[in-house]
């Protein structure tokens, strides 16, 4: 099957190249993130965690949920959460629990390790804060503002997941 690109007109192909623009900067900002974690892991000598694993650590916080919630309120976009949450466990980082209700389920939640591990995070995210704030490249109102329009994006795109069938 073929598929021929349409005709644009000049504003549809500017209007294009801004969307394909914010696909690849969404996409480098991921993957840039991981890379400054993963540095400040090498400047800690930290080697048994990666920095996925970490951001799953720093995401699920003090909350208790199942594998199943982490991708449901957001905290995992992998598709190995399963891999991750046992490595996690194996490592100390993560106590985990068969439910009471559901003996399939199991729920998990971060050990004294995990809670240090996210506090490193916490703290290499802070130093970013003061540093935006100091270089005056977004203010608290200008984070909001790129926050509320990415947020945007995500619901959109969760829509066409959802509705495309």
């Amino acid at each position: 099957m073929t598929v021929q690109s349409p005709i644009l007109d000049g504003s549809q192909r500017a209007r294009l190249a801004g969307y394909t623009d914010l696909l690849s900067l969404v996409e480098r900002l991921h993957r840039l993130i991981l890379d400054v974690i993963k540095d400040e892991f090498e400047r800690l000598g930290v080697q048994d965690i990666n920095p996925v694993q970490a951001l799953l650590l720093f995401n699920i916080g003090e909350h208790e949920v199942t594998a199943g919630e982490l991708k449901s309120r957001g905290y995992y976009q992998g598709s190995n959460v399963s891999y991750n949450l046992k490595k996690l466990v194996d490592l100390g980082y993560m106590h985990h629990q068969r439910s009471e209700l559901d003996r399939r389920s199991v729920r998990v939640r971060l050990t004294e390790k995990g809670r240090r591990m996210r506090g490193l995070l916490a703290a290499l995210f802070d130093r970013h804060c003061e540093v935006i704030e100091r270089k005056t490249l977004l203010d608290a109102a200008g984070m909001e503002e790129v926050n509320s329009a990415l947020r945007r994006m995500e619901r959109f795109w969760g829509d066409q997941i959802r509705y495309i069938y």
